[in-house]
């Protein structure tokens, strides 16, 4: 079985750094990828209920080939425990 990061992430500091990391990537999709696979890893279907968005159309938007709004980004990311900020 390949090495997948995502398994190791458990705290939510590591998340958050995690995130961190991907968002400061010269790669917007990075980030976008990311969120997907800590959705997945979380349960799709809680994110989706905690963030107020279609479980369906979440899996679309986090997809590799999707391209989803700053608002489900922003309500994933909450859902997900994290705050989004600019420093």
């Amino acid at each position: 079985m390949p090495y997948n990061p995502f398994d190791y992430l458990e705290t939510q500091e590591e998340i958050n750094e995690y995130l961190t990391d991907a968002f400061q990537d010269d790669d917007p999709r990075l980030f976008i990828i990311a969120l997907g696979y800590l959705a997945r890893k979380k349960g799709m279907t809680k994110i989706a209920e905690k963030a107020g968005l279609n479980r369906e159309s979440l899996y679309r938007a986090l997809s590799e080939n999707g391209n989803p709004k700053f608002t489900t980004i922003s309500k994933v990311s909450k859902a997900l425990g994290c705050k989004l900020a600019v420093a």
